[in-house]
């Protein structure tokens, strides 16, 4: 008779559940993010609609690690799905404001507190990265977006880029965030 596993909490109920190919995991986990990532797409000017593909998206992210082996279960699960939905949600976002930018108007999400003299200066930031980045070339901006913008680890952008380790990526990365940096200041004037 083969003895019954105690797990020490939902999450490793479900990931086991996952492990073993039962995608009856995915649907409980849906249902138990939805609200949070409903709150997180609507209040950056969603829809229903974009909560449930934000949602899904999430969920084979998840689903695709555990199947390959890479999901390192640090947090609780709901905080991997919420911080990989805010992701693919930003994503989304700058990707609209690329293809479909109002005239002259820079598309961001606003978190209400701000006035508009902040706001303008934000934009003018957010407008200095942006342009740094396509300044900098790769692979600096291979790196940094890989590793700010997709949190990916030191092994797996060394692997990605074909770099001898994660320690020469780490010094690379110091690099370019320091060149980033210099070039974002020089565009604002020399002024941060």
């Amino acid at each position: 008779m083969q003895t019954p596993l105690f797990f020490l909490n939902e999450d490793s109920k479900l990931l086991d559940t996952l492990r073993n190919g039962n995608d009856s995991a995915l649907e409980e986990l849906f249902y138990k993010n939805r609200r949070s990532i409903a709150s997180l797409v609507i209040r950056n000017h969603g829809t229903d609609d974009d909560v449930e593909d934000v949602l899904q998206e999430s969920l084979i992210v998840l689903w695709e690690r555990i199947r390959k082996g890479t999901f390192e279960h640090q947090a609780k699960l709901s905080t991997f799905i919420y911080a990989t939905a805010k992701n693919i949600w930003l994503r989304r976002l700058a990707r609209q404001r690329r293809e479909f930018p109002a005239a002259g108007e820079i598309f961001e999400i606003p978190d209400g507190n701000s006035s508009p003299f902040e706001e303008m200066e934000e934009n003018e930031r957010i407008l200095a990265v942006e342009q740094a980045m396509e300044e900098i070339g790769n692979p600096c901006k291979d790196i940094l977006l890989l590793y700010y913008w997709e949190e990916e680890s030191m092994e797996e952008i060394a692997v990605k880029l074909g770099f001898a380790n994660a320690d020469t990526v780490k010094s690379k990365k110091y690099q370019c965030k320091k060149a980033l940096e210099k070039l974002v200041k020089k565009a604002l004037g020399g002024a941060q």
